[in-house]
């Protein structure tokens, strides 16, 4: 068969890619060092129906971003972040979903020479099964050891490679008489580009959980600065309604002949300590017989007790 000559292979190349730009508004920018062609088939088999991957030099990327900006500048913002050994995904789905299928796809791979740590790597206590030979290789790194029937036994858990550290020959020899392959290599997701922004993959991590414990947050600050502030917003309206039904009961307790039906409740109350922890009953109570419940219901049920609360059974508007 007979190879297209590279004039044409770089004029296909640049139509795919700028396709792929103008058709897909999303992408992962991936790392694909240490990544083999058998494990980058097996990805894209993978992704296939869900994303498409383009791989390439940088300076071909860069000359196509550039030639597309005119007519879609948000690609831009994409230039800045081709660099070292990277490609593309592309996609239409969700980007969860292309983010797990890539994950998913790394493979185990022992420690090379020169290779930077994706992770701190211990050398756990045990008997190597090597013979007393092998002695210089722990000696080396200092690993302490002694000889049991025959074989080396290492005594203690070894830290022996931190994460970003580069491997060294010794390292890596030793852990491949060992048989510990520490890292797991593939596709590295760097960036997110999501119609017309890029950032970090972390954001995919965010829940709506998350985003509500955060707003909840910047609800109760703007709350506490207003009603420090004595200004009244949408958020601290709620508190100053509350902290000034709270002074009217006290203004209201302290004159006897004025009643209202709260108030008069709330005497009842001081009159009557023990009725608080009649009021508190039925709620502990409720909570004892939800947690000693049985795994079957049973055929009658019991009355549920009445409403209670701390508020003694008043609320902001009665």
């Amino acid at each position: 068969m007979v190879r297209e000559n590279r004039t044409a292979w770089k004029a296909k190349y640049f139509e795919r890619l700028g396709e792929c730009l103008n058709e897909y508004d999303r992408c992962f920018i991936v790392g694909v060092d240490n990544v083999r062609s058998s494990q980058m088939q097996k990805i894209r088999i993978s992704l296939r129906g869900q994303a498409e991957i383009v791989m390439g030099k940088n300076t071909m990327m860069r000359k196509v971003i550039a030639g597309l900006v005119e007519s879609k500048s948000t690609l831009e913002k994409l230039l800045p972040h081709i660099v070292e050994n990277i490609g593309f995904v592309f996609t239409k789905g969700d980007l969860n979903d292309v983010r797990q299928a890539i994950d998913g796809n790394r493979v185990q791979a022992p420690a090379k020479s020169g290779a930077i740590a994706q992770c701190d790597v211990v050398i756990p206590k045990q008997n190597t099964g090597l013979g007393p030979e092998k002695t210089s290789f722990f000696q080396a790194l200092s690993i302490q050891t002694k000889i049991t029937k025959g074989t080396i036994e290492i005594i203690n858990d070894v830290p022996l490679i931190k994460t970003g550290d580069k491997v060294g020959q010794s390292e890596a020899a030793l852990l491949t008489m060992l048989k510990i392959f520490p890292f797991h290599y593939g596709l590295v997701i760097r960036q997110v580009f999501d119609e017309g922004s890029v950032y970090s993959p972390d954001v995919l991590d965010i829940t709506s959980a998350d985003l509500l414990q955060r707003i909840m947050t910047g609800i109760a600050n703007v709350a506490a600065v207003s009603l420090a502030a004595k200004m009244p917003t949408a958020a601290s309206v709620p508190h100053s309604l509350i902290n000034g039904y709270k002074k009217v009961l006290a203004v209201a307790l302290g004159i006897p002949d004025y009643s209202f039906p709260a108030v008069d409740k709330v005497r009842e109350y001081l009159k009557d300590p023990s009725k608080f922890a009649a009021a508190a009953a039925p709620t502990e109570a409720a909570g004892a017989a939800k947690s000693a419940a049985p795994a079957k219901k049973e055929e009658v049920k019991e009355e549920e007790p009445e409403e209670s609360d701390e508020d003694m059974g008043f609320d902001l508007f009665n």
